[in-house]
């Protein structure tokens, strides 16, 4: 059973999370997309940005381990092998580049359960190594909720 009294909490910071010329090259490969911005150096600074921006998707590299690794633990309840993604959106606050260090705090929103599943909210708050605010994620999980609601 999922344990309801996590919803309007906030975990632990977890990073800080470096990011890295090759990893934004090897996630805009692995997705896809040629945008020279997350290739080419030139480009990328021909745009005005100091280094390597990141493609749109990025910060599940980071920020999906930190998730996962609550919704794993036996205290919370979830079933995360059964678990599908039920919504995601990215919101930027400034474009992350290469050299940023991230660190990422996340928190409970939301729990209910409808039609026999859990749907749970979870917000991402990702900052630089200056403390400001980098970009703000939103997962909406799913998993059945079982016979135990």
């Amino acid at each position: 059973m999922v344990d309801q009294s996590w919803v309007g909490r906030s975990l632990d910071p977890a990073g800080p999370y470096q990011v890295g010329r090759e990893k934004i090259r090897e996630f805009a490969v692995a997705i896809g997309d040629g945008d020279p911005l997350f290739h080419d150096l030139d480009a990328a600074r021909a745009a005005g940005h100091p280094d390597l921006v990141v493609p749109p998707t990025f910060p599940v590299c980071f920020t999906m381990p930190v998730i996962e690794a609550f919704l794993r633990d036996p205290d919370v309840g979830w079933d995360y092998t059964r678990m599908v993604h039920g919504d995601q959106r990215i919101a930027y606050h400034r474009p992350i580049r290469a050299g940023d260090e991230l660190t990422t705090v996340v928190h409970v929103d939301e729990l209910r359960t409808r039609a026999g599943n859990h749907m749970l909210t979870l917000r991402c708050e990702i900052s630089d190594a200056a403390g400001e605010s980098v970009a703000t994620t939103h997962s909406m999980l799913v998993s059945p909720a079982g016979e135990d609601t």
